[in-house]
């Protein structure tokens, strides 16, 4: 039995290893991460982790483990931005106003699958143009959803959470060890 992290965020492998778990694959899944027509966020990033879980090659017994991290302004989804400026426009718009980070959790043994979402609330203050113009150009924005990482320097333009702070990171720690405990993984292996 192998223990396998379908992802290429660097941050998930960190995630996992804090925890304890360190994954004998990392994969990364291909799927098309296009929203559907009307689709809603948390709906969303659970379809995305539930895919990426069965996009993964794996063995009768291997636990493959997925996630989708998702930001949403309301109804829409802020994925990653392609350009500084669209960057820009999502830091803006996050501005001074609460958003959503939904992480979705999938964990795929066999034909089982386990899943959960995390929501966190999140404000963010309203940047100034120095601020803003000085974190696209340090380009952490850059494959991140909704264009800003909590665990960078974009930690100094949250004065508020409510939820998981691991989640808003892109992996929900206690949701993982949950999902993992019931697949039959615990820390040092399977059971």
């Amino acid at each position: 039995m192998r223990l396998i992290l379908g992802s290429s965020s660097p941050r998930r492998r960190e995630l996992l290893a804090q925890f304890g778990f360190v994954p004998d694959v990392i994969p990364a899944p291909d799927i098309d991460e296009t929203p559907r027509r009307g689709e809603l966020p948390r709906p969303y990033c659970l379809r995305l982790a539930r895919e990426k879980a069965t996009a993964v090659a794996a063995g009768a017994e291997d636990i493959v483990l997925c996630a989708d991290t998702t930001v949403a302004l309301g109804r829409r989804i802020l994925g990653k931005p392609e350009t500084a400026a669209e960057a820009a426009e999502f830091l803006v718009k996050l501005g001074g106003r609460r958003h959503m980070v939904y992480t979705a959790v999938a964990v795929r043994r066999g034909a089982r699958m386990w899943d959960r979402v995390s929501e966190s609330a999140v404000r963010m203050k309203r940047l100034s143009d120095v601020e803003l113009n000085g974190y696209l150009a340090s380009g952490e924005w850059r494959g991140k959803a909704g264009g800003y990482a909590i665990q960078g320097a974009a930690a100094a333009f949250i004065p508020w959470i409510s939820g998981s702070y691991s989640g808003i990171m892109g992996l929900p720690l206690a949701d993982v060890a949950a999902l993992l405990a019931a697949a039959g993984w615990h820390r040092g292996g399977a059971r």
